[in-house]
C-alpha cells in the first residue's frame, strides 16, 4: 500500500469510525457535542426546521473555509456531507436497540469509550489530510495559522461553541464538557502514535520536518 492509498484509506475509515462511535456517545445520555450544543442554540431562536439550519450553517462555513483553506476541503468534506449522517443514524439505532435502557456504568462506559474511538478516528482522518468536516477545520487551519498548537487551538474551539450555546438556551451534559476539555489532547496523542507512523510507514517524525 503506497502513501495515496494508506491517504484514501485513512480518510474513509477515521471518518467512518467517527460517525460509529457517536452512536457509542448518544447511548451515554450525557449531552451533546461541543459544535452541536452551539447549533441548538442559535437554532432555537430560529424559526426554521433543525435539519435545514444545520445543512445552512455547514455551507456558509464551507464557504468560509474554501476563501481560508480550500485544501481542507476533499473527499473527507464530502463523506462527512453525505454519508456521515446515515452512519450516526444506523450506529445510534443499533445501540439503542441493543441496550435499550443502559444502566448507569453502562453510560460511563459508552462515554469514555465513544469520545476515544471518535479522537482515534479524527485523528486517522486528519492525517490523511484529504478533507475534513467544516467544523474540524477551524482548530487545523487555526494551527497552521501558528495561533497554538492543535490540542489547545481545539479546546478553545469547543469551549467557546460549549458557553456560547448554553447562554443562548441548549442544554449542556457531563459529556458537552468532557468533549470539550479532552478531544483536542486525546486526538493529538493518537495522531501523534498512530496516524502519522501510519501513514508515513519508517519514516519518523523527525524525517518529516
Amino acid at each position: 500500500m503506497n502513501e495515496t492509498q494508506r491517504r484514501i484509506f485513512m480518510t474513509i475509515a477515521g471518518v467512518l469510525i467517527s460517525g460509529f462511535s457517536v452512536g457509542i456517545f448518544n447511548l451515554a445520555l450525557f449531552g451533546m457535542d461541543p459544535f452541536q450544543v452551539l447549533a441548538h442554540g442559535i437554532w432555537m431562536h430560529t424559526p426554521i426546521g433543525y435539519g435545514t439550519f444545520y445543512t445552512i450553517v455547514n455551507l456558509l462555513m464551507l464557504i468560509g473555509i474554501f476563501f481560508i483553506d480550500k485544501s481542507k476541503i476533499g473527499l473527507g468534506t464530502l463523506i462527512n456531507i453525505f454519508l456521515l449522517g446515515y452512519v450516526v443514524q444506523f450506529s445510534s439505532w443499533m445501540f439503542n436497540a441493543w441496550i435499550p435502557d443502559p444502566i448507569l456504568i453502562i453510560r460511563i462506559i459508552a462515554l469514555i469509550a465513544g469520545i476515544v474511538i471518535i479522537c482515534f478516528g479524527s485523528a486517522m482522518y486528519f492525517t490523511g489530510d484529504m478533507g475534513v468536516s467544516t467544523y474540524d477545520a477551524v482548530a487545523l487551519i487555526m494551527e497552521e495559522k501558528k495561533i497554538g498548537k492543535f490540542q489547545y487551538c481545539r479546546m478553545g474551539t469547543d469551549l467557546v461553541c460549549t458557553v456560547t450555546g448554553f447562554f443562548l438556551g441548549a442544554t449542556v451534559g457531563v459529556g458537552t464538557v468532557i468533549t470539550a476539555l479532552f478531544m483536542g489532547p486525546i486526538i493529538a496523542f493518537f495522531n501523534k502514535n498512530v496516524a502519522i507512523p501510519f501513514r508515513y510507514g519508517k519514516k519518523t517524525i523527525t524525517d518529516l520536518k
